[in-house]
């Protein structure tokens, strides 16, 4: 029998995955595209509220698909298994190409942007840093599944330390005068909350990460459905409260107009010393962040290899470590050389919309799964079937409808960018037989 992955994990560290895979720099950076685009403190926390019930719901669709194929993987084996081998490829051939590694760049470049003037480094250290992040914590997750799980719990810890003083702060500190405010028409209201909930959604997303690691959590069938709820419950409670800061501080025009509303709040309560802590919580949060990406994406590389749809050298785990070792360092590498080309911020937004395509028919796979299945079945559901898997697929899809809109030369682009995929798994198909 060959090596295997080692069930290591409880809930508490999947917990930790879950909220490190949602929380990186955005809830610091982005409720002002929110706002400005409501224009109301009422209608900016709706957003935030309507957008975590959408979460939950996927969170709730994921717990169950989790429990039904605790598989390391996660949504390629899903798609497999629902809607075929094609489909699945072009999932994995997103996250290669630029999905996962990208999103690794980025994180690392926003990192060291972050850490090195609070290092005392100069900005030409940014990039070097940047790879050295990746480098350190490829080497992390190479050794095992629990030191990397450790390393993710200590740093989701720390943000989520660095969150409850800058919504303590918020709360507490010097409220910003309330300006009379024109509230908005009915027939107004579902076009403005629409529109803010593309930002909102894309903050929340990152919570089906966990389910790429189901193989290496103790007992998944129970862990996994509660770490999500569990893990995406906290962050709209976090999310919530931070944005009640933000509004309470600034106003609902300030942190419309405001481009790093969290260090805005702290710089006028707490002045300079402030801007420095909420800096070290942001570089803290995208350090962890980016652990957490290194820790489950290469187990989808794996799942691709083992199925003889990508290099098969990845398919093999390290025979002491029981890690994707393999996956981990190719990981590391496409991550590096993006980052090095300087081309990754522009692929992410090329691909962006496909990320959520594929979320959607991950949870469309469930209806799949439900008409196979023959009698009663044990184990977690998602309660008020199929409302729940309904909502978040009708929210994917407006996701993906507003971002083509939005910028249609881009999806067009990205479209080129999946397609590429077409070919690529054809020929690796071809490969195998001969």
């Amino acid at each position: 029998m060959g090596v295997t992955y080692a069930r290591r994990l409880g809930l508490f560290s999947a917990t930790m995955a879950v909220i490190g895979g949602i929380i990186g720099s955005g809830v610091f950076l982005s409720p002002a595209v929110v706002a400005a685009r409501v224009g109301s403190a009422r209608l900016t926390l709706a957003a935030w509220v309507a957008g975590g019930v959408i979460a939950l719901a996927g969170a709730l669709c994921f717990g169950e698909l989790g429990a039904r194929r605790p598989r390391a993987g996660g949504g390629y084996v899903y798609l497999r298994e629902a809607f075929g081998p094609l489909p699945a490829f072009l999932y994995g051939w997103a996250l290669v190409l630029v999905i996962a590694t990208g999103a690794t760049a980025a994180v690392a470049v926003t990192f060291a942007s972050y850490a090195v003037p609070l290092l005392g480094l100069s900005r030409a250290a940014t990039l070097p840093l940047a790879i050295g992040a990746i480098v350190v914590l490829s080497g992390v997750n190479y050794v095992g599944v629990k030191p990397a799980a450790v390393t993710q719990n200590v740093f989701t810890v720390l943000k989520l330390a660095a969150l409850a003083a800058l919504i303590v702060v918020g709360l507490l500190g010097p409220a910003s005068p309330v300006l009379p405010q024109p509230a908005p028409s009915f027939a107004a209201f579902p076009v403005a909350l629409g529109g803010a909930l593309v930002p909102v959604l894309f903050a929340y997303g990152g919570w089906q990460q966990t389910n790429f690691i189901a193989e290496e959590l103790i007992a998944p069938e129970r862990t996994l459905p509660r770490a999500l709820l569990l893990g995406v419950a906290g962050v709209v409670a976090v999310y919530l409260l931070a944005n009640i800061a933000y509004l309470r501080v600034l106003g609902p025009a300030g942190l419309a107009a405001s481009s790093a509303p969290a260090a805005g709040v702290m710089a006028r309560v707490l002045g300079p010393a402030g801007t420095r802590f909420i800096s070290a919580g942001i570089a803290v949060s995208t350090f962890g962040f980016l652990n957490l990406v290194m820790l489950v994406t290469p187990r989808v590389f794996q799942a691709m290899a083992a199925d003889g749809v990508f290099l098969k050298r990845l398919a093999d785990l390290h025979p002491s470590y029981r890690t994707p070792t393999g996956a981990i360092v190719f990981m590391g590498a496409w991550s590096i050389v993006l980052a090095l080309s300087g081309t990754y911020a522009q692929l992410l937004d090329y691909v962006v919309f496909g990320d959520w395509i594929f979320f959607g028919l991950t949870v469309a796979s469930l209806f799949i799964y439900r008409a196979r299945e023959a009698g009663p079945q044990a184990g977690f559901r998602v309660p008020a079937y199929p409302w729940t898997p309904v909502l978040f697929v009708l929210a994917a899809a407006y996701v993906v409808a507003s971002s083509i809109v939005a910028n249609p030369r881009n999806a067009a682009v990205g479209t080129g960018l999946l397609a590429l995929g077409v070919p690529a798994y054809w020929l690796g198909r071809r490969r195998l037989s001969s």
